[in-house]
């Protein structure tokens, strides 16, 4: 019998976010017969670009518009779902900012079980969940069963499932607004006052398409010089992790994570950066990652397409030195 399951979509300013086509994977991987519907909420236009993209690529596309949600509180959104989605369902959430407020207090109104943070599912099996997590920044993978009997609401790490961008489905759009609307607006205590924009510094890494980026493994400020050569050498820019932020080595507009600023390189070098959940939330669209770090067994090798094993400090300044010899030759 096929599950239903729900995913609970993020976007902002119309677009859609990569983590809506990797939880169609993450679905797959729960259940491959998992009949996967999209939960969208927001109003005008944007809701409507965004249900359109959805739809291409999810059997049936729930909506929810409604002025109030021009910038959604998850306190009140909430109250909303727990009208239309049906219990002992199954709800994937990404595990970023907003799907860590929203996923633990829907879990309870929807008296479920709740999940966080899951990076592999590993099948069913006496209604219980096999389900990969890590702790302790990615050093130890840990497998829990989750009791799915009686539904689930489920965080999934962004960028642990490959998306699944296919487009092969041709979606209904379904507008739940009326019965998620019935009765009394669900109100918060939190109000909405204004969004605050990361800086941009003298180089907007937001629209960099190669990026060399650089964590605590680079060990001292005064090695940060062969950073910027690798990165004149290549044509890239240099953003780095939160450690170096925290330093001061470099201004906080170059920080990659959901800290820091969100970018969508076609490469993206990481240079002795571990590959923490909140630095990896920054990276979008699924560049092609050299990943390279001294400890072989840093979570950023489960990130990378290509890893090497090596301290940056030794292969860093020649790999810039043989870039810039083919380029001279």
């Amino acid at each position: 019998m096929s599950r239903q399951v729900f995913a609970y979509i993020i976007h902002k300013d119309g677009v859609v976010d990569d983590t809506a086509f990797e939880m169609i994977a993450a679905a797959g991987k729960l259940d491959p017969d998992a009949l996967v519907t999209a939960v969208v909420a927001g109003t005008g236009a944007e809701l409507s670009a965004v249900c359109d993209e959805v739809a291409s690529s999810f059997v049936e596309v729930w909506k929810i518009d409604n002025e109030a949600l021009a910038y959604i509180d998850a306190e009140v959104l909430r109250g909303l779902l727990v009208r239309i989605l049906p219990k002992d369902s199954i709800v994937l959430v990404p595990h970023d900012h907003f799907g860590m407020d929203l996923a633990p207090g829907l879990s309870i109104k929807l008296e479920t079980a709740y999940l966080p943070d899951a990076v592999d599912f590993e099948g069913i099996e006496d209604g219980k969940l096999k389900v990969v997590r890590e702790e302790y920044s990615g050093q130890v993978s840990t497998h829990v069963l989750c009791d799915i009997s009686n539904g689930a609401v489920i965080t999934t790490r962004p960028g642990a499932f490959k998306a699944d961008e296919s487009k092969s489905a041709n979606g209904k759009i379904v507008d739940k607004t009326p019965e998620a609307m019935e009765g009394d607006f669900p109100g918060g205590a939190r109000r909405f006052l204004e969004v605050v924009e990361a800086e941009v510094g003298d180089v907007d890494i937001t629209k960099s398409d190669i990026l060399v980026s650089v964590g605590r493994g680079i060990d001292d400020e005064d090695n940060m010089e062969i950073i910027f050569d690798l990165a004149q050498a290549i044509g890239g820019d240099v953003s780095c992790s939160r450690p170096i932020v925290d330093a001061k080595w470099l201004e906080k507009s170059r920080q990659v994570g959901t800290s820091g600023q969100t970018v969508k390189p076609k490469v993206y070098l990481a240079l002795g950066i571990s590959g923490s959940f909140q630095h990896l939330g920054g990276i979008k669209g699924a560049p092609f990652v050299v990943a390279i770090n001294k400890n072989a067994k840093a979570p950023i090798f489960q990130f990378a397409d290509v890893g090497i094993v090596d301290d940056i400090l030794d292969f860093v300044p020649e790999l810039a030195d043989r870039i810039n010899d083919l380029k001279s030759s």
